[in-house]
């Protein structure tokens, strides 16, 4: 194993980590681990992190789920839309997308380099709101009276991440926990608890859809060996996460993620 690979299995310790020490977040990371060091094709690692993305957040569930933190209404509620969403993404629409989408004597943009153009801007928004948007300020918002759920908007709301979540392999826990506070009113911890649920029901049905498509491609080896890692580390990151000054790593972890989103958006313009 040549030191590239060490590092893109650190990474994948790292993924489960981030997201056992501070509820979300690390499975970004799973992308451009996948990419970059691995060389897997794009389109085929969207597939892939949405197994390491399913996997890890069921696993991550587990806990909460033992401490009373999900709300399973809005679970299943949220989940409809964003189920249907991923998979109808992954295994009809993704295919469909033209491997050229535009051609000019100045540039090229191929699917891939769309893909990777939307995950680093997710990126750069996650990263946003890991610095800005810390408990107590989203927690304020809910206290505003004028907002009242809407389960139309939570369901386009359901159907946009799971569009967002097979297009791009990843989880969006940054875009659901805000809507899980405003709309459906629950609080901090068990608005989290409940992405992570929703998260793992919609990134593992969005899984089956990249399986019927393409399943022939996977590298299983390298899919069960990545996942192992980020399930190792959850296990740690949870047994730490009371330990941690959540808020500051989120900081620390949020300058990091814009920083590797910069670096992607330069890499693909480039």
């Amino acid at each position: 194993m040549d030191p590239i690979q060490i590092l893109g299995y650190f990474g994948a310790f790292l993924v489960g980590l981030i997201l056992g020490l501070i509820g979300s977040g690390g499975s970004i990371l799973s992308m451009p681990i996948l990419v970059y060091i691995f060389q897997v094709p794009v389109v085929l690692a969207t597939g892939y992190s949405l197994f390491i993305v399913g996997i890890t957040s069921l696993i991550g569930s587990i806990k909460n789920l033992k401490d009373n933190l999900i709300n399973y209404d809005t679970t299943l509620f949220f989940s409809i839309s964003a189920i249907i969403s991923v998979y109808v993404t992954q295994k009809y629409i993704l295919g469909n997308i033209s491997d050229i989408i535009y051609s000019s004597d100045f540039m090229i943009l191929t699917k891939e380099d769309m893909i990777m153009l939307i995950f680093s801007i997710l990126m750069l928004v996650a990263g946003f709101f890991m610095i800005k948007k810390s408990p107590k300020t989203i927690v304020k918002i809910k206290n505003i009276k004028t907002i009242a759920p809407n389960k139309l908007i939570v369901l386009a709301e359901g159907t946009l991440t799971g569009f967002i979540t097979g297009l791009v392999g990843a989880g969006g826990g940054f875009i659901i926990v805000p809507i899980l506070v405003i709309l459906a009113k629950l609080r901090m911890k068990h608005a989290i608890a409940t992405s992570l649920a929703i998260i793992s029901l919609k990134s593992l049905i969005g899984f089956i859809g990249a399986v019927e498509f393409r399943g022939d491609e996977f590298d299983w080896n390298l899919l069960l060996s990545f996942t192992i890692l980020a399930i190792i580390g959850i296990f740690v990151g949870q047994h730490f996460n009371d330990k941690v000054a959540s808020d500051k790593l989120k900081d620390i972890f949020g300058i990091f993620v814009i920083s590797i989103a910069i670096i992607i958006l330069i890499k693909t313009i480039i």
